[in-house]
Parts: C-alpha cells; structure tokens; sequence
C-alpha cells in the first residue's frame, strides 16, 4: 500500500508518495484537472494500490471524486484537526503534502464526513437562497445608509413597496447617490424574483424530503427553514446522541479546562454556518413557545437587555437542535419537555 498526500492551490497539487516502510518514492506535482489527473494516476500505475489524503477545502471534492472514480482510494483530511496534529516550523506546499502522506502512513487523518451527491445538491440549493437573502438585505442597508446621510425619512416600512419607491423618487438627494440607491431598488426587484423562485422550487422538493415532516411540526420552523436543517445535516445516524449535533451546530462554547481552571469562551462555530444560521433564525421565533419562553425571559433577566436576548437565543437554538435529533432518530414530532427541563445537551 502507497500512501500519498496531496496538497491542493489554485494552480497545481503537490503529490508526495510513501510507502509502507515510510520510505519517499515520489515528490511531483500535476494541475488540478481532469486531464492532469488522469496523467498522475497514469504514472503512478505501477505502484499498486494507492491511499490518498487531501485537505477539506474548495475544490478539494472535485479532486477526490475524480480520483475515486480512477481506481485510488481518497480521504478526505479535516485541514484544521491536521494542522494540530503536524505542527510545523516551516510550511510549504511540499511538506504539507508530505505531512498528510505520513498522516495516512501512521492511520491519523482525521477523515470527515462527506455528503452524497445528493445531499450535496441539497445544499447548493437552500445555501443559494440564502446568498441570495444577505445580498438584498445589504442593498437595503445601503439605501437605509444614504437616507440618514441626507437626514431623509424612511419612507414607511417597506422601501422596496410601491409608495417607497415613489417618495424615494422625489427626493432631493444628488448624484450619485440618488441614482445608486435608484439602482439598488433595481436589483431588490431582481433578487426578489428570483429569491421567490428558489423558495418555490425548495418547498416542491422538499414535500418529497423523509424529515421535513417532523421538522415543520417544530415553532419557528417553516417549509424553507425545514429543508435548509435538513440538507445541512444529511444523514442523523452519523450523530449518535444529541451532544454530537449540538457539538456540530458550533453553538456550544468553547471549553478550555487547566487544573482547577474551567474557562468558557466564545461559540465554537464548528461545522457549518448555515445550519447556525438557520436554527438562530428558528430560535428566533421559538422562543416565545411555552416550553422556552420561561427559560428565555430568565436569560434576559439575568444578563440584561443589551446581551441577554442574543444568549437567550443561541441557547434555545441548542435545545432546538437537541430536539431535533430525538425527532428525527425516533421518528416522532415536536413534543418539549416541561419549561423547567432542559432540552439541551
């Protein structure tokens, strides 16, 4: 068994070869396409069967499926889980490759979960939806900021309605600035449409989804929120209690304990955004429910208006994703526990 590592940029990967004894039998490099990759596997034909790593980053799927589908087997390493377990002095493109190669020598990658094809398609939808959302909430920012700049009222709630748009036509702002903001509410009509379309299109697809049932049942949680919740965690087996999907939302502090010392920090912000995102924006909603409002009026009673919402939230997030868990792995809807138990993990 040859073990290699493969250290991938945006114009080449680095490839360092081992074998079983530990001994360096190649050290090249091949651009990261199709066509450069057939090569590679080509030259190393003779070197029997083949164990790959590449660090988790863009572009690094491409590169193992591509390979998988040539007859290697590829792991896929976690880039900062690796970078602890190799710390270096020096750090190149060379040696990485390397590291990963001896990573897999030694049977220490730390490999992570990697979605099907369609769970991967999944997510490309729910993630452009919500691109889609940020870009036309930073448009309205803009047209908020060039209405204080020239201490213009806020022409009623919705800037973007039919009387927003008249009065903001009649304003007396200069150019540029009237004309980009003219422009911005262009393209809010743009990105409504199509944000309409996703959402359409999400809600289609996501009647035909096993846990959008269970997941609607949940206060907060609606047609789009459901489908985002589900595509970002793919499959529940792979979490074998409710502390593993809580610990993969990234909505649990990080802990660092010395000692007698216990310091709790900031969120750990692991796995991915948008799954935060969206139990956040579900927290939002859920923490009126009887079974959280209790223990939210008490947060925000005891840090203070200014932190207290923002804590209380991402804590009713956490209950939701432990709730979560219990519902789809015993295939039951929402049922909360009483406001004085805890839901999370």
């Amino acid at each position: 068994m040859v073990h290699v590592g493969l250290d991938l940029s945006r114009k080449k990967i680095d490839v360092c070869a081992l074998s079983p004894a530990g001994e360096k039998l190649l050290e090249t490099n091949a651009p990261p396409t199709p066509e450069g990759l057939a090569r590679l596997v080509a030259s190393m034909a003779s070197m029997g069967s083949i164990t790959a790593v590449i660090e988790s980053m863009t572009g690094a799927r491409f590169v193992h499926d591509t390979l998988e589908a040539m007859g290697w087997d590829v792991k896929m390493a976690d880039a900062r889980k690796a970078k602890g377990l190799a710390p270096l002095a020096c750090k190149t493109d060379k040696i990485d490759a390397e590291v990963l190669a001896r990573l897999s020598l030694h049977d220490l990658v730390p490999e992570v979960w990697l979605p099907s094809d369609p769970v991967r398609k999944e997510r490309e939808r729910a993630r452009y939806r919500i691109f889609l959302v940020h870009r036309r909430s930073q448009l309205k920012n803009r047209i908020h900021a060039t209405l204080i700049q020239f201490q213009e009222p806020c022409p009623g709630t919705d800037i973007c309605g039919v009387r927003g748009k008249a009065v903001m036509k009649q304003m007396d702002i200069p150019d540029p600035w009237k004309g980009n903001m003219l422009a911005s509410l262009r393209l809010i009509d743009d990105l409504n449409r199509e944000i309409g379309t996703c959402e359409a299109e999400l809600k289609t697809l996501g009647l035909k989804h096993a846990y959008m049932p269970q997941l609607m049942t949940i206060p907060g949680i609606g047609p789009i929120l459901a489908y985002t919740i589900a595509s970002e965690i793919g499959d529940i087996t792979r979490f074998a209690t409710p502390r593993k999907l809580v610990g993969y939302t990234g909505l649990s502090p990080r802990v660092i304990q010395s000692g007698e010392k216990d310091w709790r920090g900031p969120l750990t912000k692991t796995g991915p955004k948008y799954l935060r995102w969206a139990l956040i924006a579900a927290a939002t909603h859920a923490c009126h429910h009887p079974a959280y409002e209790p223990h939210y009026n008490a947060t925000i009673a005891r840090l203070g208006q200014r932190r207290g919402p923002k804590v209380a939230r991402i804590e009713v997030a956490r209950k939701l994703a432990a709730a979560i868990w219990m519902m789809l792995s015993h295939h039951t809807e929402f049922a909360p526990a009483s406001p004085t138990k805890s839901l999370a993990a």
